[in-house]
């Protein structure tokens, strides 16, 4: 049986993920003199044009409890720049913004629960649930819609960045979306791409001669083929973007940040949150989980939720769904993740080795699939697969 499933990702320069980038810049900033900062904090961007002018707004809000000496102000401007957002044709200024401030100390009663003391461990910063998931669509476990959506926006940004062909005219913003056939839950091939880039003075015919020519074909490769449908900028210019065309907000793209859709998202947003909130580190945590089940040949795919109340360390519950790709019985692979996983908060944090300066990192291009991140490791893998006594294929 033949299906199409589709996931979406946005570059760099999208508003929402400058919002993002921000957040985790000044997560970063904190972590690099204080680890044991305390931080909430959500951006939010909009760019205005008037007869007067360009007007480029940024607000920093939320709860910040830190004993680093922060200039927030630079720390936001270094991270616009970063982005591309240095001229008003690019949709956003860094050097003219304005920059609101709206931050307060994160709330005592808050801090009562997710702080260890003498005679209690540190609880959750938050009740909710949080899903991690892996499948063996990729190298990386990743479903492949989103893979390809993810290394289709890449390409563009660094197709923008090196100045070659149309590169010169691009700008900041931009977004994918990848469309692929499955057969019997297979994936066979891309049925349709659409890319839209933010570009400036170049004419729509010769931008989509480049884009289909450097970014998608050599991003995409042997999953195109003849019947495969290519959407460029379908509505035609895109002249006005990044914040001049559409605000942004902090938490906007939590589909993206994870599996495109196709496994669960839980209750909450990632970027500009410490790893005391379970929102973020849980996540991360269940993707360590589920990867390593997969990587161990206990299943084909893996989806993992754990489940906190505020201020109690244990979750309140762990589920494992394979949906029927297992190769042992879900109970058995549920024991050992109990056995093998230790899920409180401060030992997600200390395992994963959360409380360091990598957040920027983690921000575009999706949390989960890059090597490099702790809760990408396999590590227990052979450990599982020894316990489970399934022969090495």
């Amino acid at each position: 049986m033949k299906k199409l499933f589709t996931s979406e990702s946005v570059t760099e320069g999208h508003p929402d993920k400058v919002c993002d980038y921000v957040s985790d810049s000044v997560l970063d900033a904190c972590f690099a003199e204080d680890n044991h900062s305390r931080v909430a904090v959500e951006t939010a961007v909009k760019s205005i044009t008037d007869k007067a002018g360009n007007h480029h707004h940024l607000g920093l809000y939320g709860e910040l409890t830190t004993r680093a000496r922060l200039d927030l102000d630079q720390i936001a401007r270094v991270a616009l720049a970063e982005l591309g957002y240095s001229a008003d044709e690019m949709g956003f200024n860094c050097r003219t913004a304005r920059i609101g401030l709206y931050i307060s100390p994160q709330s005592p009663d808050i801090d009562l629960g997710v702080s260890a003391t003498e005679n209690k461990e540190q609880g959750a910063g938050d009740q909710g649930m949080m899903f991690g998931y892996a499948i063996n669509h990729t190298p990386e476990l990743m479903p492949l819609p989103i893979s390809l959506a993810h290394k289709l926006v890449r390409a563009l940004s660094l197709y923008r960045k090196s100045g070659v062909g149309a590169g010169h005219f691009l700008r900041p913003d931009g977004k994918s979306q990848v469309t692929v056939e499955f057969e019997d839950g297979k994936p066979k091939r891309v049925d349709t791409v659409v890319l839209s880039a933010h570009h400036g003075n170049i004419s729509l015919d010769d931008l989509r001669v480049f884009l289909e020519t450097d970014v998608i074909r050599p991003t995409l490769g042997g999953y195109l083929d003849k019947n495969t449908k290519i959407h460029i900028n379908p509505t035609g210019r895109f002249e006005i973007g990044g914040p001049l065309g559409d605000s942004g907000v902090t938490g906007r793209k939590i589909i993206v940040d994870t599996y495109g859709g196709w496994g669960h998202h839980g209750g909450g947003a990632f970027s500009g949150k410490d790893p005391s909130k379970v929102d973020r580190s849980a996540a991360y945590a269940a993707r360590y989980v589920a990867k390593n089940v997969v990587a161990a040949g206990l299943a084909e795919e893996c989806e993992v939720q754990v489940a906190y109340a505020i201020g109690v360390a244990q979750p309140v519950s762990v589920y494992v769904n394979t949906n029927g790709t297992n190769k042992v019985p879900e109970r058995r692979i549920e024991d050992l993740i109990m056995k093998h996983f230790d899920l409180r908060p401060r030992a997600i944090i200390e395992s994963l080795q959360l409380l360091q300066p990598i957040y920027r990192k983690t921000t575009n291009y999706g949390h989960f699939g890059k090597p490099d991140m702790p809760w990408e490791q396999t590590d227990k893998a052979e450990l599982l697969r020894a316990e489970a006594q399934l022969r090495r294929k």
